[in-house]
């Protein structure tokens, strides 16, 4: 078994430390860990408004509608410009063909506010002269034609007024309600705002910490790395190691053998030679003695057995074959080393590699992750961030509404009061008196209702036109052109804007853009780096690519090396000693020698045979000198016995003994010097390749541990550029900012206005 093994060892050994770690596969491993952050930074965000759904949309829209009709003007950019570059070159006529629509509408309102006073003057003159009403009329078939188209177009007119009052009421707690969330919206959008710009450095800062996540993980799956790699290593390198421990373990146990069996052939040898003398003198006399006694005439049938007796002589002689005297000579002293010692120290030292290459693996693994931090540049692009605030003022005007609709309500209620005391009267024709007196009161109330349309209907008409005037204004001049973004493109276009409103230096935006184009890119979800003005360009796709961090990660590795220690199977001194078993001259002793003298045996004739033979013929003597005869044969029968048990027996037991110890040695002999050569060529081969070796699979290890790794390092890169994108130096609360403001102005200040 052993010489099998270290014949098939060199090849395995070879194949295994020269393949290359590129061409041995990772182990499975599962999917790796999703990482958790937490973003902090998160509640700081602009909630983007919306467009409420309300009852009072279709309203809306019909407003829209007739201030499309009155307004049909296109923004007036030369206008504006004038306006804010020049305002004293704005000339009225301009402005009135801009407004001619509500100038129309003015001349409307300035006529009512007029004509409804001179007409209350009118009426009361006539009233003082009592012409205009007042009188009780005589019953004529024309006159209750005309009381009753009175009464009719009275009645459609009130109908008017109360729904016409219903609809201002409820407008006006609805406008109310909408224009004060609109109104509180507008410091809460600028303080959210603000807040997130003067954040912007902490929550870079704390993107930037929050490596330490995929930092722990790794360093938590490095600390269960040890036993992995420890059995790779152990898996694929133990096969060779073990196999060149075996084998020298194979060649320490030959050379005990080999010292054992050459000191039992030499002692054996020496000693069958030494029984040898001593038995031939005894042998020849016993041989003699029986000659004579069956050479006896009076021995019957005793010829038979005279030839066998004459062939009575030794056998085998071992002063014949060759001494190993100096085999012996040449291994004295041997061994010199321990080898199961060696071997143990050997197995220590195998074994403590794994641990060595982790202690290594950490080293590198902390050393690359000090240096794997992306995200420190982003802090020196984070301050110039802090430069958008903006300004609103409160509205109001639902007390005034409120009065004014509660004075229309008293109107309603004094035309209703008349007519109902006027019909009242008429179905009481029968009482004059009673039907006097209903019909008085009824026109009284008639009477205080057009008194009071007289005095407040031309407040109400201005307070609608300034109403209407302002809204309508806002709606056609700003949020018409909001929504269209013809208000982006006139703040664009140089030379509308003076030179203390340029938004762009203002606003510190990049000087190749403009609002247009920052507003569209803060709404695609830019970051603020993309559309500031900074004092360097910075691409953070750039520079949150993977591989150039994954590229400086593995050439850390491939440049990694770990010296493991010296590893030693075999010391020197026992190599000299194998050296010197297979110098000794082992293999040139001749053992067939001992082969062939080992096939004779030691007498050549079998003293038991002849012994039985003897006893044989003593039982065929007769007579009296027979009786002689057969005492003397039992006597030499006896004889034989007791040689062979006492001396024949023992020398056979030698002869064994020497034939084990001559068949191990010629069986290990002719192959003594290629074992011997093969064990200290595979041991300087192990030697020399294990900790190289070892640090390939080191290496192998360090490389599926990265890939693995790295799966955690673009979880965190994701999360960088997603968190700085949408969330820390997200553009995009500017844009909802902006897009709050028009909400805020149009949908729910101007729209209820």
């Amino acid at each position: 078994a052993g010489a099998m093994r270290a014949a098939a060892l060199l090849p395995l050994l070879g194949w295994a430390l020269l393949q290359p770690a590129g061409c041995r596969h990772c182990r499975p491993a599962g999917p790796p860990a999703v990482l958790r952050f937490t973003d902090r930074h998160a509640e700081i965000r602009v909630p983007a408004l919306h467009r409420v759904p309300s009852a009072l949309d279709p309203l809306y829209g019909l407003v829209r509608r007739c201030l499309d009709l009155i307004q049909q003007n296109p923004l007036p950019t030369e206008l504006l410009r004038a306006a804010l570059n020049d305002p004293g070159s704005v000339r009225t006529s301009q402005v009135l063909q801009y407004e001619l629509g509500y100038a129309v509408c003015a001349a409307v309102a300035l006529l009512f506010t007029v004509a409804v006073p001179l007409a209350g003057l009118c009426f009361c003159y006539c009233r003082s002269r009592r012409r205009c009403g007042g009188r009780l009329r005589a019953q004529r078939r024309s006159l209750r034609c005309r009381r009753h188209c009175l009464l009719a177009c009275l009645s459609l007119t009130s109908l008017v007024m109360l729904v016409g009052v219903t609809c201002a009421l409820v407008t006006s707690q609805r406008v109310k309600a909408q224009m004060e969330p609109g109104l509180a919206a507008v410091p809460s959008t600028l303080r959210t705002l603000r807040h997130h710009l003067a954040n912007v450095p902490q929550g870079v800062q704390m993107v930037v910490d929050k490596f330490e996540v995929p930092r722990k993980q790794i360093i938590s799956d490095l600390g269960g790395l040890s036993r992995g790699v420890g059995l790779s290593i152990h898996a694929q390198l133990q096969d060779t190691t073990y196999a060149a421990l075996a084998d020298l373990q194979d060649r320490a146990a030959e050379l005990q053998s080999s010292l054992q069996h050459l000191r039992i052939l030499d002692g054996t040898t020496r000693a069958l030679a030494a029984a040898r003398a001593e038995l031939e003198p005894a042998l020849r006399e016993r041989q003699r003695g029986v000659v004579a006694l069956l050479d006896d005439p009076r021995c019957t049938s005793c010829a038979s057995v005279l030839g066998r007796a004459r062939s009575l002589e030794l056998g085998a002689d071992y002063t014949k074959v060759p001494s190993v005297e100096n085999v012996l000579k040449a291994l004295a002293g041997l061994p010199r080393s321990d080898f199961a010692e060696m071997i143990r120290q050997g197995n220590g030292t195998f074994n403590s590699i794994p641990e060595l290459a982790v202690e290594k693996m950490a080293q590198v693994i902390q050393a690359i992750l000090s240096r794997a931090e992306p995200c420190r540049a982003i802090l020196s692009h984070a301050k110039p961030c802090q430069a958008i605030l903006s300004r609103s003022a409160p509205l109001s005007r639902w007390i005034a509404g409120t009065v004014l609709c509660s004075i229309l309500l008293l109107i309603l209620a004094c035309n209703v009061t008349g007519m109902a005391l006027g019909a009242y009267g008429l179905s009481k024709r029968e009482d004059p008196s009673d039907y006097e007196c209903r019909g008085e009161a009824g026109a009284k109330f008639l009477l205080v209702g057009v008194g009071l349309a007289f005095l407040f209907s031309w407040l109400l008409i201005l307070l609608v036109f300034a109403t209407f005037l302002v809204g309508g204004n806002i709606q056609t001049l700003v949020c018409r052109n909001w929504i269209n973004q013809e208000i982006y493109k006139f703040i664009d276009t140089p030379g509308n804007l003076p030179p203390s409103m340029n938004l762009t230096r203002q606003l510190n935006l990049r000087r190749d853009s403009n609002l247009s184009a920052t507003y569209r890119e803060c709404k695609s979800g830019a970051g603020l780096w993309e559309v500031l003005q900074l004092d360097r360009s910075y691409d953070l796709d750039e520079h949150l690519k993977t591989p150039k961090y994954t590229a400086d990660f593995q050439k850390r590795l491939g440049d990694f090396t770990a010296h493991l220690g010296q590893v030693r199977l075999l010391r020197s001194e026992g190599r000299q000693d194998l050296e010197t078993f297979a110098r000794s001259g082992l293999d040139q002793v001749d053992y067939g020698r001992f082969q062939e003298e080992m096939k004779n045996p030691v007498v050549q004739t079998s003293l038991p045979g002849l012994a039985r033979n003897l006893e044989g013929l003593q039982k065929m003597q007769v007579g009296g000198g027979g009786s002689t005869v057969a005492g003397r044969l039992g006597a030499e029968a006896r004889a034989l016995w007791q040689m062979q048990n006492s001396t024949v027996q023992s020398q056979e037991a030698l002869v064994a003994k020497l034939g084990e110890s001559v068949q191990f040695l010629s069986r290990l002999a002719p192959h003594l010097k290629e074992r011997v050569r093969r064990t200290l060529a595979t041991t300087a081969s192990v030697e020399a390749q294990l900790p190289l070796q070892a640090q390939q699979i080191l290496r192998q290890e360090l490389g599926c541990f990265a890939r693995k790794e790295l799966r955690y390092f673009t979880q965190y890169l994701s999360w960088v550029g997603q968190t700085l994108r949408e969330d820390v130096a997200s553009c995009q609360p500017l844009a909802t900012a902006l897009d709050n403001g028009r909400v805020i102005l149009c949908d729910r200040i101007a729209d209820p206005w």
